[in-house]
């Protein structure tokens, strides 16, 4: 299915040669991306209007998943179909993709020597900084009211001080929203909602894409059973909860990777993060280095590179699943009360859960030792003071000040703090 009310057309061609730009151009995180579309799309080419371009984003955050992903394979699907949401959605993460693929088999290979070892802490103590960063920009956007920062704090307890599943976060935020939120959300307008779309072509869409999605991991179960199994199913389930953003997810699959199956250890999820931020393409790209790195553990290079393309199947292919089922739907998404207020709900939660992350973070990156501390249904870290680092905890600070107050691009902060971590080490072994 083509929509009708294309602004401006293009041929495949132009469409193809377009998204292959965006993909290798797409850094900085969902903003940077989704602002880098507007001007390619809407401002230069003129293909999608503004008021559809606006909608079709707001749709893609009621969805599970990369919204910039989605979005970008909303604007082929309105463009030239499947064949373009395809083209559009595979070319946007492509570039990442074979980036982060490189990097894994990098820090598996070389990972180990000493310098490359402390470089590679002066990335995990700028993530400390960057997810700090991405908690004070989603708060600001998240948080208008006192029954969202009740949400968010109730999140945050439940994820740091009971170790609640993070699904269950999430779903209790879901329906708080609908039953609190829908009335002061901006879909609340008493406005009629749009006609349903005949739904016998969303059905077959659904089973299709359902059957790409699952059959694979399905006969994997079937011959394999193992680890490529275990790590099929956790994305799948990562993909059906993927609402906030990657950071919004980070706290359940540091929960689940490492201190559950044991597939990585923290520096090395630390190091995914860091890793997944200097690629283009969206940064829920880390579960490839995840699937990498669980597969190099179990099995060497060859379970390693299973393990990637287990997790990127996983994690990618029911995004065209929600787009190519959902898009016909998209005003009536958009403009439905109970759902804009079960987003809002959740998106208060990203706000406790990325704090549950930042602290999670700091404490294993800035200390070498961090216990637990149980008071009746509370369990709560405790690092051992005397474990502090002192290169890390400068390199933390230093990367806060490039990041939030000179405003330097990512790369560059990650660059600069993997090089003074791995100077120090040589100039100033003492600390």
């Amino acid at each position: 299915m083509i929509a009708d009310n294309v602004v401006m057309r293009p041929s495949l061609a132009e469409l193809t040669r377009t998204f292959a730009r965006i993909g290798l151009l797409s850094f900085g995180g969902p903003a940077a991306q989704i602002a880098l579309m507007h001007r390619e799309i809407v401002d230069e080419r003129g293909w999608i209007s503004e008021k559809d371009y606006l909608g079709a984003l707001s749709f893609c955050m009621l969805l599970p998943g990369p919204e910039a992903m989605q979005l970008a394979t909303w604007i082929g699907w309105r463009c030239h179909g499947t064949r373009g949401g395809l083209i559009a959605g595979g070319l946007f993460v492509l570039p990442g993709a074979c980036v982060v693929l490189a990097l894994s088999a990098a820090y598996a290979g070389f990972g180990g020597i000493p310098m490359v070892a402390t470089a590679f802490l002066g990335i995990q103590a700028a993530v400390v900084a960057i997810v700090a960063e991405a908690l004070i920009r989603v708060s600001r956007r998240a948080l208008h009211g006192q029954i969202e920062r009740g949400v968010a704090l109730a999140a945050f307890l439940g994820l740091f001080a009971l170790s609640l599943p993070f699904p269950v976060v999430i779903v209790a935020a879901a329906l708080l929203g609908a039953a609190w939120l829908a009335p002061s959300t901006p879909a609340a307008s008493g406005r009629p909602l749009a006609p349903l779309p005949h739904p016998t072509r969303s059905l077959v869409t659904a089973l299709i894409w359902a059957a790409v999605w699952l059959l694979p991991l399905g006969f994997l179960w079937r011959w394999e059973g193992g680890l490529l199994t275990g790590i099929g199913l956790y994305f799948s389930k990562l993909a059906l909860l993927t609402f906030g953003g990657a950071y919004a997810v980070l706290a359940w699959m540091v929960q689940e990777v490492v201190q559950l199956q044991g597939w990585l250890s923290t520096p090395e999820m630390l190091a995914g993060l860091g890793l997944a931020e200097t690629t283009p393409g969206p940064l829920i790209l880390v579960t490839e280095f995840v699937g990498f790195m669980a597969g190099w553990h179990g099995g060497g290079w060859a379970m390693a590179l299973a393990g990637a393309a287990v997790a990127i199947w996983a994690t990618f292919i029911p995004c065209f699943l929600w787009i190519f089922t959902a898009a016909p739907y998209l005003e009536r998404l958009t403009s439905a009360p109970r759902l804009a207020g079960a987003l809002a709900g959740i998106m208060a939660a990203v706000v406790g859960v990325i704090a549950s992350l930042s602290a999670w973070f700091a404490l294993h990156v800035l200390f070498t030792t961090v216990g637990r501390a149980s008071l009746g249904p509370l369990a709560l870290p405790l690092p051992e003071l005397s474990s502090l680092s002192p290169l890390a905890t400068m390199t933390s600070l230093g990367a806060g000040y490039l990041l939030l107050w000179r405003h330097w691009p990512l790369p560059w902060v990650l660059g600069a703090s993997a090089l003074f971590c791995a100077l120090s080490a040589v100039l100033l072994p003492a600390i």
